[in-house]
């Protein structure tokens, strides 16, 4: 497919993802303006596409009551259709103020090969966080709102359940706690290479242990919530951190939960958890998420690579199983100036 760009000096030209319909998305050229002050023109070196939000928007699953509330930073066009949604882009600033310019640089905005946002929406890549690894800033950012709201201890006996993107970034960060025990728990035993990666022990939901002090709810499945359930300990809490777009859950309330005084709390990454609301900003929790990505234990999740002009096929890939990735790294076509990295 062959896209004619034309933009006099004052514009510049790009090229965004837009879902179109239920699991229809396309390619769209678009002109941006020149930077103002107080902006930056960025170049997009990679993106990543979140499989589980990205999903229900792609489906279209997106409950209207919510809509709102779920719109992304940069998201133009409104659920359901048509819309441009991502957060998970890294780029280069190409224009702006001059202590910026060269500057790699992460940035909630979807999949677009070049955007002009506010300075305040840019967070730069420290030293030793290649581009690549750096597209996960935004999955740091969730599992680090989740143990902000949840508060770990010392000695704690935690489980995450669901060994996608997200149960495993959260894993991977807890990794780092004083724990008297940590369990990722998955039904897929195909996964089990790849927590092991991470340093933490797999378990199959039958084999996971019980009493737990905090449990970390990640599969998006009904069966997934109901295992959390069981796992937790009297008056233990479920930190439940899925998103199930507009299905219903089914949950039996009538057994652990009642019984034990159980408590489900919802974690959501669109304000900073309660706990840090008054002493961090959302930049500040950017900064702090890309800084732990210098670790490369988190290659791990970067599962596989596609050409931007691909990205309809992949999101169809994905819809329908034909690809399955926990993080699929979307790369934006390198200018003579350098390569990505």
């Amino acid at each position: 497919m062959t896209f004619t760009r034309q933009a006099n000096a004052d514009t510049h030209a790009a090229l965004a993802y837009w879902t179109v319909g239920p699991c229809r998305g396309e390619l769209r050229s678009e002109e941006l303006p020149a930077p103002r002050e107080g902006e930056a023109l960025v170049r997009a070196l990679c993106s990543g596409v979140s499989r589980g939000t990205e999903l229900v928007v792609h489906g279209a699953r997106v409950p209207p009551r919510i809509a709102k509330e779920m719109r992304a930073p940069h998201q133009s066009g409104d659920f359901p259709s048509p819309v441009k949604f991502g957060y998970l882009s890294v780029g280069i600033v190409e224009e702006g103020p001059r202590d910026w310019i060269g500057q790699k640089v992460f940035c909630l905005h979807p999949h677009q090969d070049r955007y002009v946002v506010p300075l305040t929406s840019l967070t730069r890549i420290p030293v030793g966080v290649p581009a690549r690894r750096a597209v996960l800033t935004g999955i740091a950012e969730i599992a680090l709102n989740a143990l902000w709201e949840a508060g770990p201890r010392l000695g704690d006996r935690i489980a995450v359940v669901g060994a996608g993107l997200v149960g495993g970034m959260t894993a991977a960060l807890l990794r780092g706690f004083p724990l008297e025990r940590l369990q990722l728990v998955e039904t897929d035993p195909g996964k089990r290479g790849f927590v092991e990666s991470l340093g933490v022990d797999f378990v199959l939901p039958g084999e996971a242990s019980q009493d737990c002090d905090i449990v970390f709810h990640c599969s998006a499945t009904d069966e997934g919530l109901a295992r959390s359930l069981e796992l937790a300990g009297d008056e233990g809490e479920i930190i439940e951190m899925s998103w199930y777009g507009d299905r219903p859950v089914s949950l039996p309330l009538g057994e652990d939960f009642h019984a034990r005084r159980l408590s489900i709390r919802a974690s959501q990454v669109g304000v900073v958890a309660r706990s840090r609301r008054h002493r961090r900003t959302t930049s500040e929790r950017l900064e702090l998420a890309v800084s732990l990505l210098r670790d490369p234990v988190f290659d791990a999740f970067l599962t596989g690579e596609s050409p931007f002009e691909e990205l309809p096929a992949v999101f169809d890939g994905l819809e329908n199983g034909e690809l399955d990735d926990l993080c699929r790294v979307i790369n934006y076509p390198p200018t003579r100036e350098g390569n990505q990295d």
